[in-house]
């Protein structure tokens, strides 16, 4: 298994010089089993010694909690990080979600808030999370617009939305990246977002690149998911029929990862290192030693025989079920 100390490799994601790897945030506070938060700030603080510069929140996680511990993470350590959040997505105070909204006066009420809970006087990158069915992409875009010339916001970026809501995003202002679900076994995004994204100059900011961990092969049952409280247990492909049918994925992963050294999750991570120099995965942990496997990848040169090999292990057609349930589906790639 690979885990050297070397320097991590950068990439350019529209205006921006980002390392090749970011860290997503989404498990330190909630979502899966409960972190420990000690082990979770010293991931992170490991992260940036490592030079990892893309650091990506939400103002849901944990209601806020996720953003006050990267803001502890980073203090003293801001000018070697971006800092990326969301917006858009909105739950109540017992975190039940109530919908997705992209309204100025939300966008800006939340905005402030993050900016108070990491601590900060500006986000270097603001998504606007999801689209609702309908939504006018434009009212938010416009709201996020003005944010960058008060000085709030640097950039941009939308996350889970089609390539026509991309198109009349970047129309009103420039939008930096698109951050949306990409892995071996989420490969929606590439018949059409990922090329329009090149069109405009837009980078891709690859979330859940280990399929929300099935990819590490660390999950052979339900029971391996942990407590109730894991969202992953109302997910279509975690179910116990999806997961049982999605063993042969991650079956068919373990001798080509095992050819090279590597671990069927710095296999999976180094393939999409490899889908362009615009993309930058940003594998979530809260552990320091699952930060040095993933980080692990970054520097992994696959052949062409090897990544076809990789490709043809886990066709998009072999994935049984959907990322969300029926409900959340309806709210994605509008």
């Amino acid at each position: 298994m690979r885990t050297d100390g070397e320097p991590l490799p950068t990439r350019r994601v529209g205006e921006l010089r980002l390392s090749a790897q970011g860290l997503g945030c989404l498990s330190m506070t909630s979502f899966y089993a409960r972190a420990d938060p000690a082990e979770a700030l010293a991931t992170v603080r490991r992260a940036i010694d490592r030079g990892v510069t893309l650091l990506d929140t939400a103002d849901v996680q944990g209601l806020g909690e996720g953003e006050r511990l990267l803001g502890k993470a980073v203090a003293g350590r801001r000018d070697r990080v971006l800092l990326s959040t969301k917006v858009g997505l909105e739950r109540d105070r017992n975190g039940e979600f109530r919908g997705v909204r992209g309204d100025r006066a939300y966008i800006r009420q939340r905005c402030h808030g993050s900016l108070r809970r990491l601590g900060v006087d500006h986000l270097d990158l603001y998504v606007k999370h999801w689209a609702a069915p309908g939504e006018r992409i434009e009212e938010a875009i416009e709201a996020l617009a003005e944010l960058v010339a008060e000085g709030k916001v640097r950039h941009v970026c939308l996350s889970e939305v089609s390539a026509d809501t991309i198109r009349r995003a970047h129309a009103v202002h420039p939008i930096t990246a698109v951050q949306s679900e990409w892995s071996l076994w989420s490969r929606g995004i590439e018949a059409e977002v990922v090329p329009v994204c090149r069109e405009l100059g837009i980078g891709v900011i690859a979330s859940s690149p280990l399929g929300r961990g099935f990819l590490t092969g660390r999950i052979g049952s339900v029971a391996d998911l942990g407590p109730a409280a894991d969202f992953r247990h109302g997910l279509p492909r975690f179910s116990e029929s999806g997961l049982g049918r999605n063993q042969a994925l991650v079956a068919a992963l373990r001798p080509l990862a095992a050819r090279r050294d590597l671990t069927p999750a710095q296999l999976a991570l180094a393939w999409l290192h490899h889908q362009g120099d615009d993309v930058v995965p940003i594998p979530s942990t809260a552990r320091r030693d699952h930060l040095a496997e993933n980080l692990g990848a970054a520097r992994v040169d696959l052949t062409a025989d090897e990544l076809r090999a990789v490709t043809d292990a886990v066709p998009p057609t072999a994935v049984h079920g959907e990322r969300y349930p029926p409900f959340l589906m309806r709210l994605v790639d509008n």
